[in-house]
């Protein structure tokens, strides 16, 4: 309405079930933004030639106010999808509802996914055609009459916003093409030429131009497919969280400015929001920065050489990785209280806030998880009763409440409280009610009830109830009974809350003589017996003045008082009547209570446990500080325990030991400072301390105090363990850490410290103060003494900061801003002449302000620069030695920036503002120069690297340590040295953003990179990378080699090439072999020998990549034995049955012939051929190390193995089996260490090998007669190759950012290896591994990548003309067969592809866009994929994990069916059951698992989370015939507990604790009716299944682990005392006790102790053997000892005789023994890889090999016809053949063409 103001909110719901409100109103001056909440600007547009249209054309700026007088009727249309992407990454999901506000006339409203055009008619539309474009006329109910001859636009006003005309960044909605609802023009006919042109008014396009400017997006890079990122929550990233990008105050780089008449270089700017997204471009016209910036930017349009014409915003180059940094670990606790910390359901980890970042903390790890989001500090946590919802409220004015998944770390709802400050949370225990307590804006109490039911469905949280009370409430909780009762406590009172009838309202209790106290905290009674009710609790209340009332919470009354004193020389006392009590009593702030004891924290600092009756005190831990909280965890194990000091640790009952899991400052930390060789920080802070901190392990090393001063800066010394401290009063003083102690206090000062460092080769100290002074001190020796003082130097009103003064690298050049603000001197280090004097308040030229220096930084010596950032949010960088302005950055935050610091390489820089860090590219040569991370909630301090620049550390509200994900540079290079094509010739420079390695953990350091080129040789046009693998590996040798010119010989192998390196014009550095006669061949050569080889440059710095695709052998201490004892043939007593286990670690290791049928994989050093009908084994032996990979001809007519080489070989092994039949045809050795991956060609007449980063060649052999044909080494480590399918002449690998193209060539019978090509990755992907590749159709090359992306080359051209994003993890297999590609990750995914347009779009080149690219099913395995094999349609294959599982995936049903598994880690034990119908094992890794013997599948699997089971054993057979009902295995774990698993049932029984100490050995006696167990620490326990007690611990072997119990029969009075049962226990201490016992009668007799000798010292070994002992079963009343002895000997002691009557010599220590129950056989393992089976007393010998590893396991079974046998995670299966075996072996193999059911988990 003319001359009114209108508001419009319309309420959207996303598909993250937000509400998001988007207003929009002529009241609104400029455009802002909250998460939830859009405002826009309209400004009322006016009619043609109308004075406010004249207005309108001279101003901008009156636009904006109240609707003109002639104001016209305006259609707008606004695109909700759009709006909310593009502001608030969100996806639109409806629109819940509209508000009109205030003076607005509307006709009608509608919502449609089509685009209504009001300038088309209903028959326009249907001739055109446009439906199928969107685009509809105007429904009747909102249209708006036109007369004839008239035109729609002229009379109204068409507003579509945002705008669908040009999306490039700021430009305006300019709507002058035809068809801007359409689309386009319509070519044909007239009519189909529908709709017309359109031209807008001035004041409609000057409305829109406004409107656009004020919020219009700013660009940000991002991959194809365009997809918008969030904003404004950038980059906090960390373990377990999705990893956001940096969105907010992205900018565009200046490339050229225009240069126009009066042009000064300055170019003006247009303010704005400051919302940054993402937008395509239409036209043909190229936008350029000309001037950086986050917050302000202009553009011209116009062709011109800064970006080329037409090219996207999509494709901007940005700072790569990206992320750059993920955060780490946050040193601090609280920050708006220190009384919230919570457990986890699984006791595992703590839960607690540090200022405004949520920290989950793994308290055995001490590995962190953030939860982000909030702005403020946070003031409450609450947990639900299974720990799946966190609720979080935030302190300030305007506080929220975050609900969060937390296993998953999601944000489920945002919602604001309507309290001013919200001081406390509850859950209820189901999660479906919160409570929060806090101030209204009156300051009155205000407590409310909100329903959180469905917020995991995605419904909103709705409130309750809600009330205003006077109390005062201290603590609140919702009773875990009933979600809809509430008790409090307070000062004076405590209250019974009920929610009825959507009321809330309190009764209060009767406190007697005691409502004048104050109520700090309460705690409901646990537990429950089914004779009470829910409710009938008792309520523990404590208060300041040391009463603890117990209230009847049923009847609500108090039951009784108790008041807790002091410990009294009696002991602690408590009286039932406060007035009884004498003395002060304990002020306890905090109260929790477990079903056996309470815990209470108190004013005093301690930590007191309890009985419930509060008799006396059972533990009790002092603390510096009061004690804010106490938490018992839900096992009752530990007690978490807070302080006012900022302290978080726990009390762990059992062990009585203390654990303090986070120090924290208790006020902002204003500076700190690294050094490099002992790995330190030193932080000081407001709380006037200073603490010196391990940057290893973030624990607090040393804390200094001081009582009456601030320190505000502090310095390491670079080379000395000495720490320097500026304070307030102007004291510097220097402590030796190493000592402890005060060296010096210098007095120079008389006010607050500014600036204090060392000179970086720590021969001087400098120092400055707000008075201006600046000092200068000699650190010759440990006590630094004055040399120079001068007054007046430095600047008095340039602030107080952390870093005022720097020095530079050489230590040479002092910089500070002074003697006034807006001046910048630089003086000699070490005299303090003045060299240089910049004013900065003259650069820049066009500025009405005087513009001020801020803080300093010196970049690295060769570079010569002097950074300073201004006031006007500048950073200048300088010539340090003329002042020159060499370029400058601007503007770099919105407020000044507080610190800067540069890498020691030169590259990157960090900057810190505006509670924000931002990561820059020091050269600015991209596009999006930086990257932003929040999470600080308060301005940040000080940011620098470490010395070794793998982190980043901010300081500000806590200590924030971030990964720095970019690896460093050895070398900065000088300018103009980058040259990207020389880099990609010789890859290798850079890493891959994700440091993953193979076993799946995370690295611990970051991998070094290649040493640069000597300064010798200048090429100053060459990548440094270049000569990198040219030279050796010291520096020394390096200067050493060379003669001064371009010209060296490589000293490395012998059959090194010569090697000459020029400089061409291309600028790329050009290697070229000079490749040396071979003169003679020895005498030991094998025949293989290569007749040539060719030598590329190969570096001798080997670094392992950064890919899991990569192979790397399990560490192994076994070696091999030097004699071997094999068996005659025909003469073998065992039979080795089957194999339990895949190898995980090996890689490609596992092959499967559709065809065929032949299946083939590796299990350690054994080839395992399994018919997948019948599920027989056939086992090939004949490798002696770990095999890395397998191939098969295409013919599966041939398998190639490879594996590492043998003791005293100089080369691995690769054998080449025939399949048939199962025998090795031929041995191959060539490469050094390993083979990485193995190709046939696709005519089968060629084997390609590839050795690994260390080995770097690549071998051709002749697969007729194995003959080496060529080999060539690389300059690179290369993970995968492949022959073309088209050609047997074409091959291709892939490596470290580059795919190599190779050809066959023949001259004569010569075939070389020629690399034809090699094709970098593409830029956008930026430092990559290309991992795995595999030829698609025609000419197709699919490659993957370390970060998660696949390649598609085209063979022809060999370029990569397409990419998409294809997992999050690297992708280690490739698999195409026709229009279908399978990817497999580190993800565990592996996932289906169409491709069938891919072959399409590689006729559009690099144009191509992987929209075409569609996924078709996804399925997430049980570890990395490591291996995949398919048939021809990709419909059915056999895939591999590091789990050792082999998954048959079947796409038509979308299944996958376990065919192979087995343990991942070590196996710790196996055993028999009695019938011998299966197995069990246990590993390392909590499982144990059930195995079918006659079909070798996993029948059931009982896991353990966190614990390692360490011991197994089967319930014996009863007397009654052995059912069902009594299959039962019991297993000890690392923790001390046993648990008991029903075979039948699928679970767990029983769990007892009656060790410690981990379990190393387990038993069940002779009947089952007991279980015998031995700890680490030598104690034995005696445990009854059927009742859970602990009847008897034995301490006659304490002190040394137990290594064997073994139960046996014998007589009642035999050997003269009574008992059925003998036993025997062993200990690792070579003492072997045996015992007779009647457990029905409690009765348990030593009957013998044995102690064997041994000799003083090992003699070498790295460990001692075990000791192992065992009952003789063929000889009644003997047992036999093996352990580390005199002699390496098997004694047989007769338990009659009392002494050794045989002894059996043996070739090694052993590590194993079991002997036969049935024949007189003994099966021994040891240390060498072998297991020897001996015939007692003839002592006949026969070794087995099969083995990769020590033989740590075997076992006979009950009858002696099988044996067990494990090496590692390897368990194979033996049989006794001939006429030591059973009689008639039954059959239980599978059913053909069936497997049987697979694993069935079953929790314990």
């Amino acid at each position: 309405m003319p001359r009114k103001h209108f508001v419009v909110h319309l309420d959207v719901a996303t598909e993250e079930n937000q509400v998001v409100r988007i207003s929009f109103s002529n009241l609104f001056k400029e455009f802002k933004s909250t998460a939830t909440w859009l405002q826009f600007p309209f400004i009322c547009g006016a009619a043609k030639g109308s004075v406010y249209d004249c207005t309108a054309r001279a101003s901008r700026r009156d636009l904006v106010g109240s609707a003109p007088a002639d104001v016209r009727w305006t259609c707008l249309v606004l695109d909700l999808h759009s709006i909310l992407s593009l502001y608030l990454n969100r996806r639109y999901s409806h629109l819940k509802s509209i508000k009109l506000c205030s003076n607005l006339l509307v006709k009608n409203l509608c919502t449609s996914d089509l685009v209504f055009d009001p300038g088309v008619t209903f028959s326009e539309a249907r001739q055109a055609d446009l439906a199928c474009r969107g685009v509809a006329p105007m429904p009747r109910e909102m249209a708006f009459p036109v007369p004839k001859g008239e035109k729609w636009h002229d009379l109204y006003d068409y507003i579509r916003f945002p705008s669908e005309g040009s999306k490039l960044p700021y430009d305006s909605i300019q709507k002058s093409c035809a068809g801007h609802v359409a689309g386009g023009q319509v070519s044909g006919d007239p009519l189909c030429q529908l709709p017309q042109p359109v031209t807008l008014t001035k004041a409609v396009r000057d409305r829109l131009s406004l409107i656009h400017q004020i919020t219009s997006p700013k660009a940000m890079p991002r991959r194809c497919p365009v997809i918008t990122k969030s904003i404004p929550e950038v980059n906090l990233t960390a373990p377990g969280l999705p990893r956001a990008v940096p969105a907010a105050d992205q900018e565009l780089e200046k490339n050229q400015r225009p240069h126009s008449a009066g042009d000064t270089g300055q170019s003006p700017v247009v303010s704005d929001g400051g919302i940054h997204v993402y937008a395509h471009h239409r036209s043909k016209q190229t936008i350029r920065a000309v001037h950086t910036s986050s917050e302000e930017s202009v553009y011209r349009k116009g062709p011109g050489p800064g970006v080329p014409s037409g090219r996207r915003a999509s494709a901007y180059r940005r700072l790569l990785p990206d992320p750059i940094l993920k955060l780490r670990m946050i040193i601090g606790f609280g920050g708006y209280s220190t009384k919230w910390a919570l457990w986890t359901q699984n006791n595992a980890a703590v839960v607690y806030p540090c200022h405004a970042v949520i920290v989950t903390l793994q308290i055995q790890t001490g590995e962190q998880r953030f939860f982000t989001g909030h702005t403020d500090k946070v003031s409450a946590l609450a947990f639900n009763g299974n720990s799946t919802l966190l609720a979080s409220a935030q302190a300030g004015s305007l506080s929220v409440v975050r609900l969060w998944d937390f296993p998953t770390g999601s944000c489920l709802s945002v919602f604001k409280t309507h309290v001013h400050s919200l001081s406390s949370l509850s859950f209820s225990y189901s999660g479906a009610v919160l409570c929060g307590v806090g101030k209204d804006g009156h300051g009155k109490t205000m407590v409310v009830v909100w329903n959180t039911a469905q917020v995991t469905r995605g419904r909103e949280v709705a409130v309750l109830a809600k009330a205003h009370t006077d109390v005062d409430i201290q603590a609140l909780k919702i009773a875990f009974f009933d979600d809809t009762r509430m008790v409090s406590c307070g000062r004076d009172n405590v209250r019974l809350w009920r929610v009825r009838s959507g009321a809330l309202r309190s009764c209060p209790i009767n406190l007697g003589e005691y409502h004048s106290l104050e109520f700090t905290d309460l705690a409901f009674e646990e537990g429950h017996t089914a004779e009470r009710e829910p409710e009938d609790r008792t309520l523990f209340v404590c208060s300041k003045s040391g009463h603890v009332l117990e209230v009847d919470y049923k009847n609500v009354c108090m039951k009784s008082v108790r008041r807790l004193l002091p410990a009294q020389p009696q002991g602690c006392q408590w009286q039932d009547k406060a007035s009884s009590g004498t003395g002060p009593g304990i002020a306890i702030n905090s109260i929790s209570i477990s079903s056996t004891f309470c815990a209470t924290g108190s004013e005093d600092g301690y930590l007191r446990l309890w009985p419930l009756d509060f008799s006396a005190v059972v533990l009790e831990a002092e603390h510096e500080a009061p004690v804010s909280s106490v938490c018992i965890s839900p096992d009752s194990h530990k007690v978490l325990c807070t302080t006012a000091a900022g302290n978080l640790g726990y009390l762990d009952i059992q062990s009585r030991d203390y654990n303090t899991l986070m120090r924290s400052h208790e006020d902002s930390v204003l500076a700190f400072s690294v050094e490099g060789i002992w790995k330190q920080m030193a932080t000081v802070s407001q709380d006037n301390t200073i603490r010196v901190w391990d940057l290893v392990s973030m624990q607090q090393l040393y804390d200094f105090t001081a009582a009456d001063e601030m320190p505000c800066a502090v310095a390491f010394h670079p080379t000395q363990q000495i720490l320097a401290c500026g304070f307030d009063s102007g004291m510097v003083r220097t402590f030796s850490l190493a000592a402890s102690d005060l060296l010096v206090e210098h007095k120079q000062h008389r006010t607050a410290i500014t600036g204090l460092t060392f000179s970086p080769d720590g021969n001087f100290m400098f120092s400055s103060c707000l008075q201006g002074t600046l000092a200068l001190y000699s650190c010759m020796v440990q006590k630094s003494h004055v040399l120079r003082v001068l007054g007046n130097v430095v600047a008095r009103d340039a602030g107080s900061g952390p870093d005022a003064l720097v020095v530079s690298g050489d230590s040479c050049l002092l910089a500070f801003v002074g003697p006034s603000k807006y001046i910048v001197t630089v003086m000699e280090a070490c005299s303090l002449d003045e060299l240089l004097r910049v004013d900065i308040s003259i650069l820049d030229l066009n500025s009405t302000a005087l513009d001020s220096a801020v803080k300093v930084c010196f970049a690295p010596v060769p570079q010569g620069e002097l950074l300073v950032s201004t006031s006007s949010n500048k950073i200048l960088v300088l010539a340090a030695k003329t002042g020159r302005l060499v370029r400058e950055v601007s503007p770099v935050h919105k407020l000044s920036c507080s610190s800067l610091a540069l890498s020691k390489d030169g590259r990157y820089l960090l900057t810190a503002g505006d509670k924000v860090i931002k990561v820059w590219d020091y050269q600015m040569r991209f596009e999006i120069n930086f990257q932003v991370y929040i999470g600080h909630s308060e301005p940040v301090r000080q940011v620098a690297f470490t010395p070794d620049q793998r982190h980043v550390i901010s300081v500000g509200d806590a200590i924030f340590l971030w990964d720095f994900l970019a690896l460093p540079a050895e070398r900065s290079l000088p300018a103009g040295a980058h040259s990207s094509e020389s880099a990609l010739l010789l890859g290798a420079e850079g890493s891959s953003e994700k440091l993953k390695d193979a076993s799946e953990t995370p690295r611990q350091t970051v991998p070094l990179p290649l040493l640069s080129s000597p300064p010798c040789l200048d090429v100053s046009s060459v990548h440094q990378a270049g000569c990198q693998s040219i030279f050796s590996e010291s520096d020394k040798e390096e200067e050493a080699g060379l003669p001064g010119s371009g010209r060296m010989v490589a000293n490395g192998d012998e059959d090194a090439s010569v090697l000459v390196v020029e400089s061409v014009r291309n600028e790329e550095l050009v290697v070229r072999p000079k490749v040396r006669q071979e003169s003679s061949r020895s005498s030991g050569e094998s025949a293989n020998e290569p007749r040539k080889e060719t030598q590329s440059p190969k570096s001798q710095y080997s670094v392992r990549p950064d890919s899991y695709r990569h192979f790397t052998p399990r560490f192994k201490a076994s070696v091999l034995p030097q004699s071997f004892l094999c068996p005659p043939a025909g003469s073998e007593v065992l039979k080795l049955k089957a194999v339990i286990g895949y190898n995980g670690n090996g890689r490609g290791n596992m092959v499967w012939n559709p065809d065929t049928g032949f299946f083939a994989y590796t299990c350690g050093c054994v080839i395992v051929v399994e018919d997948l009908h019948s599920g027989s084994q056939n086992h090939w032996l004949g490798h002696a190390e770990e095999i890395s990979t397998l191939a098969v001809s295409y013919d599966a007519q041939v398998l190639a193995s490879a594996s590492g080489k043998k003791n005293g070989d100089s080369c691995c092994q690769i054998c080449i089996w025939n399949v048939q039949d199962g025998v090795c045809t031929a041995s191959l050795f060539h490469h050094k260490t390993q083979v990485q991956a193995m190709a046939f060609s696709r005519d089968d007449r060629f084997l390609v090998t590839l050795g690994d980063y260390s080995d770097q060649t690549i071998a051709l052999w002749n697969t007729y007669t194995y003959e080496l044909m060529s080999s060539t080494c690389i300059s690179e480590p290369v993970h995968d190759v492949a022959f073309s399918p088209l050609s047997h002449r074409e091959l291709a690998c892939v490596g470290k950012g580059a795919t190599m193209f190779w050809l066959l060539e023949q001259q004569g019978s010569d075939v070389n290896l020629k690399q034809v090509h090699r094709a970098p990755a593409p830029d956008m992907l930026g430092p990559v591994e290309l991992t795995s590749l595999c030829y698609g159709a025609d000419t197709l090359l699919y490659s993957g990548t370390n970060s998660g992306q696949i390649c598609v080359w085209d063979t022809e051209t060999n370029c990569c003309f397409m990419t998409w994003e294809a997992d999050e993890g690297e992708i280690g297999v490739l698999v195409c067969r026709r229009n279908r590609l399978v990817s497999g990750s580190n993800t565990k995914r592996i996932r289906l592809w169409a491709v069938a347009a891919v072959q399409e779009l590689r006729l559009k080149g690099p144009d191509a866009r992987s929209s075409s690219v569609l996924l078709e099913y996804e399925i997430t395995l049980d570890g990395t994929i490591v291996s995949a094999a398919f048939d021809d349609s990709l419909e059915m294959g056999i895939v591999g994990t590091t789990a050792g599982t082999l998954w048959y995936i079947n796409w038509t049903e979308s299944t996958s069916i376990r065919l192979i598994s087995g343990h991942k880690n070590k196996v710790t034990e196996v055993c028999f059951s009695p019938d011998e119908t299966h197995c069990a094992t246990c590993g390392e890794d909590g499982s144990v698992r059930i195995w079918s013997l006659g079909s070798m599948e996993l029948v059931v699997q009982f896991q353990v989370l966190n614990q390692s089971c360490q011991c197994l054993a089967w319930k014996p057979c009863p007397i009654v015939v052995w059912g069902a009902e009594s299959q039962h295995v019991v297993a000890g774990y690392s923790d001390g507990t046993i648990r008991v698993f029903s075979i039948s049932r699928t679970e767990m029984e029983l769990k007892m604790h009656p060790h410690a100490v981990a379990l190393t050995a387990i038993a069940y006696s002779t009947d089952g009716e007991m279980i015998l167990s031995g700890g680490k620490d030598g104690l034995v326990a005696v445990s009854s299944p059927r009742t859970g007690m602990t009847i008897r611990i034995l301490t006659d072997h304490k002190g040394s682990p137990i290594t064997v119990l073994q139960c046996t029969r014998k007589q009642y009075r035999d050997f003269g005392v009574e008992g059925g049962e003998l036993w025997l226990a062993t200990s690792s201490d070579r003492r072997v006790s045996v015992w007779a016992s009647d457990w029905l009668k409690d009765k348990c007799e030593l009957l013998d102790w044995l102690s064997f000798p041994a000799p003083a010292g090992p003699k070498g070994l790295g460990s001692l053997p075990p000791s192992l002992a065992a009952f003789c079963p063929w000889e009644h009343g003997t047992l036999v000892y093996i352990g580390f002895g005199m002699q390496k000997e098997a004694l047989f002691y007769s338990l009659r005789k009392k002494q050794v009557v045989e002894k059996i010599s043996l070739p090694y220590f052993a590590t194993s023994l079991s002997l036969s129950p049935a024949a007189r056989f003994m099966a021994v393992g040891f240390g060498e890889r072998l297991l020897r089976l001996l015939r007692c007393p003839a002592s006949d010998a026969q070794d087995y090999a099969g083995h990769d590893d020590t033989v740590h396991l075997c076992r006979f079974s009950p009858s002696g016809h099988r044996l067990l046998t494990a090496s590692h995670s390897a368990v194979l299966v033996w049989e006794l053949a001939g006429p030591h075996g059973p009689a008639a072996l039954l059959q239980r193999g599978r059913k053909a063409g069936a497997r049987p059911q697979l694993l069935g988990e079953a929790p314990a």
